[in-house]
């Protein structure tokens, strides 16, 4: 692989020198402007809850050093971790909030070009909430739904309601533990009550509610936001697509979206396909409208619609930078207020969209679902209209482009595994306990500027599908491995173990599966549910052969989710590590203490040949204490550096 020290993928080191060579500013030139890091942030040991302060606490003193208020290591690293969480949860909540309202308004007619698109999705989840769904409109049904699942955020009495999908084993746990999870939005605010100065000082107590506040939003929030939206968008197949930057066109309409919620992206990708709108493009000198996606936005409509990926959260201003781009429309999470420089040199049109996430200096164009349809195709006009703007002598667009397939979901990989009439895990759980399968592992999570660029990501991946291990991603994560070709079912000739190789070519699929974006990592919890009743390899999450990985993490949801992947007992590879280092204490408890309460930890490690030596080594824990057959084909250990 390159060792560039800015990316590993070819596409954006090109894009990156071009954008140097016009002197714009990125994301590396302003992440080196800021250093030094200040280690005590760094560390989680600086305290800005209240105004006495800030307070830091030097972690190499020989005398105990506390803040004003007496607030010790241990007190303020924990309440730094769960305020990440309660700020992780509560991104992930709200975009399941707006789509219940979505839900709620298609049913009742309100939602311009709206309607649902998977009926049995619909059926299955309603009945799973005690609605009766026999002689009930499917319209109704839609409301009544959404109405039930909002209630998930602010009831006052009871559990959310997807936790008792979860394995017997881990209810238990999590009930010993205090920690049900009790309304999304009652979580987030006991986080930050507990975090306020004077209240909550002993660290266990805190990351207990931390854990109860992942908890809704892994089986709360996502899970919530991911039904929906199949039951809304539709359930996600088998499709494939392209991408990296090379999908960007010289003679289309370039229109790109960016950020989280799907709502307006579906719509935009419905107009986009209109003949009238492909008219208008034509009529400013256009060939036609190319729609494509950065980050999770471009997941969802890359695993529904089959929509190109231009790349993933590093490229955002470097997609811009290639001069051939009309419009970037971007919602909320993982947008860089540096967009609107970037922007600034181009003819780009930079439009929010969401009333909780302006520029400064950037048009808004309100967006509601009462004229989705109105709205997606009143920017795609404007997009087109930009076009004839567009300098072309200056357009330089990076050559690389790769085909991949996405929109595997827990639910069609039974079809998948076991055949149109017989849909089941079973051929998976069996590959594993015949030693031609280690295991399987989710790797997901964002890009760092603290790192090199993607080279995490597909160096532990190289190595887990290298022995034996079917990887499953989401988010950014999955943006980088299908830039490496890794989606395309062939790959597993070219890259995968023996036994890995030996199932993807039977079954048909790529040793890397695209589950979608990163509220989608509740695909992956429902998957590792699924493996546990099919039998024959645990009686809860926590005993089976699977592990999950975040090793280019960045934002506060990451750190929600490696949290809830943990207290689902599932053992978490995560890099760079939480603001924890500071406290020994701390430390300790999510590294060691913690898998005693829920059956999994984190580990902290920051080289990706470590974490590929980690995870098979626990893989290997795992299947051991199940007493499984040996690896029918021995592959050498992850390779060090």
């Amino acid at each position: 692989m390159s060792q560039h020290p800015i990316s590993s993928d070819p596409a954006t080191v090109k894009a990156h020198q071009h954008a140097r060579e016009q002197n714009l500013t990125t994301v590396w030139e302003r992440h080196e402007a800021v250093k030094p890091i200040c280690a005590f942030g760094d560390l989680g040991l600086c305290c800005t809850i209240c105004y006495m302060g800030p307070c830091r606490i030097d972690p190499f003193s020989a005398e105990e050093i506390r803040g004003a208020c007496g607030a010790g290591r241990d007190t303020i690293s924990a309440r730094n971790f769960t305020r990440a969480v309660a700020a992780g949860t509560a991104a992930h909540s709200d975009h399941a909030r707006g789509i219940c309202h979505t839900l709620i308004e298609t049913g009742q007619g309100k939602a311009q070009g709206y309607r649902v698109m998977d009926l049995d999705k619909l059926k299955r989840v309603a009945d799973e909430h005690g609605l009766k769904t026999a002689d009930v409109s499917f319209a109704d049904l839609a409301v009544r739904l959404g109405q039930r699942l909002l209630e998930n955020f602010g009831q006052s009495e009871g559990s959310v309601s997807f936790l008792k999908r979860a394995p017997k084993g881990q209810q238990e746990r999590w009930e010993r533990a205090g920690v049900l999870p009790r309304a999304i939005d009652r979580e987030v605010v006991e986080c930050l009550h507990r975090t306020h100065e004077g209240v909550d000082a002993e660290y266990r107590s805190l990351i207990l509610q931390a854990v109860r506040c992942a908890l809704a939003d892994g089986w709360g929030g996502s899970m919530i936001a991911t039904e929906l939206q199949d039951v809304i968008f539709g359930s996600p197949r088998p499709i494939r697509s392209r991408v990296n930057l090379g999908i960007l066109k010289k003679d289309q309409v370039n229109v790109v979206v960016h950020g989280h919620e799907p709502v307006l992206s579906e719509m935009l990708g419905v107009a986009a396909r209109e003949p009238q709108m492909l008219e208008y493009a034509r009529s400013k000198g256009a060939e036609g409208i190319n729609l494509s996606g950065i980050c999770c936005t471009a997941n969802e409509i890359l695993m529904r619609q089959g929509f190109p990926v231009a790349g993933n959260f590093l490229q955002q201003e470097l997609a811009i930078s290639t001069g051939a781009i009309e419009m970037m429309v971007v919602d909320v999470q993982c947008v860089m207020p540096g967009l609107q420089q970037m922007a600034s040199h181009f003819h780009t049109k930079l439009i929010t969209t969401s009333d909780k996430a302006r520029i400064p200096g950037i048009e808004h164009v309100p967006f509601n679902e009462h004229e989705a349809l109105d709205c997606a195709r009143s920017i795609l006009k404007n997009a087109a209209d930009n076009f004839v703007r567009r300098n072309q002598a200056s357009v330089d667009i990076p050559e690389e482009v790769m085909d991949l397939v996405a929109g595997f979901t827990a639910e069609n990989t039974f079809h998948h595994l076991g055949g149109t009439f017989r849909s089941t895990y079973r051929p998976l759980n069996d590959a594993i306990m015949s030693g031609r399968l280690r295991g399987v592992v989710g790797v997901v999570g964002c890009n760092n500027v603290r790192v090199q660029h993607d080279y995490n990501h597909k160096t532990l991946v190289e190595e887990l599908l290298r022995n034996d291990v079917l990887v499953v991603e989401t988010g950014c994560a999955a943006i980088a491995c299908a830039k490496e070709g890794w989606m395309r079912p062939e790959a597993a000739r070219e890259i995968a173990g023996k036994g890995l190789q030996e199932i993807c070519e039977v079954v048909g699929i790529p040793p890397v599966l695209h589950m979608g974006s990163c509220v989608d990592n509740s695909r992956i919890l429902i998957a590792c549910t699924e493996m546990v009743r099919e039998g024959g390899i645990g009686e809860d999450l926590s005993q089976l052969p699977v592990a999950a990985a975040a090793v280019e993490a960045m934002s506060e949801k990451a750190v929600a989710i490696g949290l809830y992947a943990v207290a689902s007992g599932i053992t978490t590879f995560f890099s760079p590590a939480p603001r924890v280092l500071g406290s020994p204490a701390v430390y300790e408890y999510l590294t060691q203490g913690i898998e005693k309460d829920f059956g999994a930890h984190w580990v902290f490690e920051a080289d990706p040949h470590e974490v590929a030596r980690g995870i098979i080594a626990h893989l290997d824990q795992k299947r051991t204490a199940l007493k499984l057959e040996p690896m029918k084909y021995q592959q050498p250990l992850a390779r060090t550096a």
